[in-house]
């Protein structure tokens, strides 16, 4: 289902759930952003994008993303996922019926969140959870998708199929086209009627769109995000070396970030060191984009024509 931006892709992709499942319920995860239409802004968690606007759309319950950096304590990766999958779990069962929930909104890597991949085995029992009880799986690629992770869709990267997935940004090259992509029985249960708009479809945008894939597929960009995303790694882990400030590094292909903390402690951001980078950056011609609940993540954004010259 073509749309004209990733916000509205997230509205259709949760009317389609619904009206697919005969079910209300919505989970999403903290640290989120699905855009900033009145349902994509229940689901996203920054309070910041969504003063005096509510009240909010009602069945929609907020699950904790596993941020290993924020709520390890100490634990091993794995061992840290293993109990958010138990924490999964126990809060499906403790928070709502999960057989009146019609779909589970993630972003595969969340992108305001700070550039948080979701681990593996707990997208795998994400999978798990929506088999057993019949609920939708809707991955958000509107931000990692083609090529930004180095695979066409970062659940590339998984060993998981969504039912349904949303995309837009760098669809269309800057022109304004997102969709929906689902299985084609989720999307045949659609009310005739239902879901629609006035610009969906717009034959210049879907003309751009598949210029700028054509493009993409012509200059291999999966494989030219993994060579920059690695440049930034090392050097991002370089820096972390000579600056405690930076918490960790992380990331999923070129989507690679830092946050900036006080005293190593995941709950002290230092959104005031963050800002002061970011001007110190752009005095350099170094555009920077902050990312986090508290602004405090540095990411780097890089151009097609810098993929280029990466090579």
């Amino acid at each position: 289902m073509l749309t004209c931006t990733g916000a509205e892709s997230v509205e259709n992709a949760i009317k389609i759930a619904r009206q697919a499942t005969k079910r209300q319920g919505i989970i999403c995860f903290t640290d989120a952003f699905h855009g900033r239409t009145m349902m994509a802004m229940t689901l996203t968690a920054k309070p910041a994008y969504k003063l005096n606007c509510g009240p909010f759309a009602p069945e929609t319950y907020r699950f904790r993303f596993p941020n290993h950096f924020r709520y390890g304590r100490g634990l091993s990766y794995d061992d840290f996922v293993g109990r958010e999958i138990e924490l999964l779990r126990e809060s499906l069962m403790a928070t709502l019926d999960p057989y009146n929930c019609a779909a589970i909104i993630v972003e595969t890597v969340q992108g305001e969140g700070g550039f948080i991949p979701m681990p593996k085995a707990y997208m795998r029992e994400l999978r798990n959870i929506c088999d057993e009880f019949g609920i939708l799986l809707i991955l958000d690629e509107v931000q990692s998708g083609f090529g930004r992770t180095g695979e066409w869709a970062a659940f590339h990267h998984y060993d998981v199929t969504p039912d349904l997935s949303t995309w837009a940004k760098s669809m269309g090259g800057g022109m304004p086209i997102g969709c929906v992509i689902g299985k084609a029985e989720i999307m045949d249960a659609v009310s005739p009627g239902t879901i629609g708009g006035t610009y969906p479809g717009n034959p210049v945008c879907a003309a751009a769109a598949l210029a700028n894939i054509g493009y993409m597929k012509e200059i291999d960009i999966n494989a030219l995000a993994r060579k920059v995303g690695e440049t930034c790694r090392i050097r991002f882990e370089a820096l972390r070396e000579k600056c405690p400030e930076i918490g960790e590094v992380r990331g999923l292909g070129a989507m690679v970030a830092f946050p900036l903390v006080k005293e190593s402690d995941p709950f002290k951001p230092d959104s005031t060191l963050c800002h002061d980078l970011m001007l110190a950056c752009a005095d350099r011609g170094l555009i920077l984009l902050s990312a986090g609940t508290h602004k405090k993540c540095h990411t780097c954004f890089v151009s097609i024509s810098d993929y280029r010259r990466a090579t």
